[in-house]
C-alpha cells in the first residue's frame, strides 16, 4: 500500500463491496415495490426487510475497511473523497428539490386550476390545505374534509418552532466542534460534537411527537389527500436523513472518544459528516418556510 507522504495513488484491493451492494440495493427496491402493490406471490416486506439488514451489514464491513486503510491514504484519494462527498450531497438537493417542485406544482398550479374548471369536479373551491376533489366526502363543501372524516393541518408553532430552534442551534454546536478539532483540542471538539448528536436525537424525538398528535388527534395521515401525502414525505424523508446524520456524527464521537481518531490535518470523516448534516438544517428551514408557514 501506498504511504500518504508519497505522490503515487491509493488503489484498494479487489472488493466484493460494489456488487453486494448492487444486490443490496436491488433488494430494497424490488421488496418497496411489492409491498406497496400488495404483491401476493413475492412477501414485498420480507425481501425489503433482507435488504435492510444487507445493507446495514455491508456499510458496517465495508466502512470499518475504509478506516483501517485511512493512515495509507494521501492527499490525492482525500480530495477524491470530497468530490464524492460533493456530488452526493448534490444529488440530495435534487431529491429534495424534486419534492419541493411537487408541492409547488400542487399547490400554486394544480389545486387553482382544478377550483376554476367544473371539467373534473363541479364545485371544488381549492384552497390550501386540501384533501384535493378526489379525496373530499363533500366536495365543495368544506376543503378539509377527507375520506376518513375532518383533518387539521399543523401550524408553524410549538414542536415546528422548537425543532428548528435545536437544528439551528445543533448546526452551531458542529461548527464549534470542526474550529476545536483544527485547533487540536480534543475534549473541546468530543464535547460539541456529543451536544450535537444529542440534539438531533432530541429533534427526532419530537418529530415523534409531532407524527403521534397528527395521527391521534387532527385526522392527517398519508391517505389523507394531497396534503397528508406531500407533507409527510417532505418531513418523513428528511426525518429518514436526520436520523442517518444523527448516526453519522455519533459514530464519528465514538471514534474519537474511545479511539482518538482524527488530527487537526486528517479529519475528513468528520468534515463530510458535518456538511451533510448542515444541508438537513438547510432543507428543514426550506420546510419550515413553505411546509408549515405559508
Amino acid at each position: 500500500m501506498s504511504s500518504p507522504n508519497k505522490d503515487s495513488y491509493f488503489l484498494p484491493s479487489e472488493s466484493i463491496f460494489p456488487f453486494w451492494g448492487s444486490v443490496t440495493l436491488f433488494l430494497i427496491a424490488f421488496g418497496a415495490a411489492n409491498f406497496l402493490n400488495e404483491n401476493q406471490i413475492v412477501s414485498g416486506s420480507t425481501v425489503f426487510g433482507m435488504g435492510i439488514v444487507s445493507i446495514i451489514c455491508l456499510f458496517f464491513i465495508w466502512f470499518r475497511k475504509v478506516i483501517h486503510e485511512s493512515p495509507d491514504y494521501n492527499l490525492q484519494v482525500d480530495k477524491s473523497f470530497r468530490m464524492s462527498m460533493g456530488w452526493f450531497i448534490f444529488s440530495e438537493v435534487m431529491f429534495f428539490a424534486g419534492f419541493f417542485g411537487a408541492l409547488y406544482y400542487v399547490r400554486q398550479l394544480a389545486v387553482p386550476w382544478l377550483a376554476e374548471t367544473d371539467l373534473l369536479w363541479a364545485g371544488y373551491e381549492g384552497g390550501w390545505p386540501t384533501a384535493g376533489p378526489a379525496g373530499a366526502e363533500h366536495i365543495g363543501v368544506d376543503k378539509a374534509v377527507s375520506a376518513d372524516g375532518q383533518f387539521a393541518h399543523i401550524g408553524p408553532w410549538g414542536l415546528p418552532l422548537l425543532n428548528t430552534a435545536l437544528l439551528l442551534t445543533s448546526s452551531v454546536t458542529c461548527t464549534i466542534a470542526h474550529h476545536a478539532i483544527v485547533l487540536g483540542q480534543r475534549g473541546k471538539f468530543n464535547f460539541w460534537l456529543g451536544l450535537t448528536w444529542v440534539l438531533g436525537v432530541i429533534f427526532l424525538y419530537y418529530q415523534v411527537q409531532e407524527y403521534t398528535h397528527a395521527f391521534h388527534e387532527l385526522g392527517l395521515t398519508l391517505g389523507t389527500g394531497v396534503y397528508g401525502s406531500t407533507f409527510f414525505l417532505l418531513t418523513g424523508f428528511h426525518g429518514f436523513h436526520v436520523a442517518m446524520g444523527t448516526l453519522i456524527l455519533f459514530i464519528i464521537w465514538l471514534r474519537s472518544v474511545t479511539k482518538g481518531h482524527f488530527t487537526p490535518q486528517r479529519h475528513f470523516a468528520f468534515e463530510a459528516g458535518a456538511w451533510y448534516w448542515h444541508f438537513v438544517d438547510v432543507v428543514w428551514v426550506g420546510l419550515f418556510i413553505f411546509v408549515y408557514i405559508l
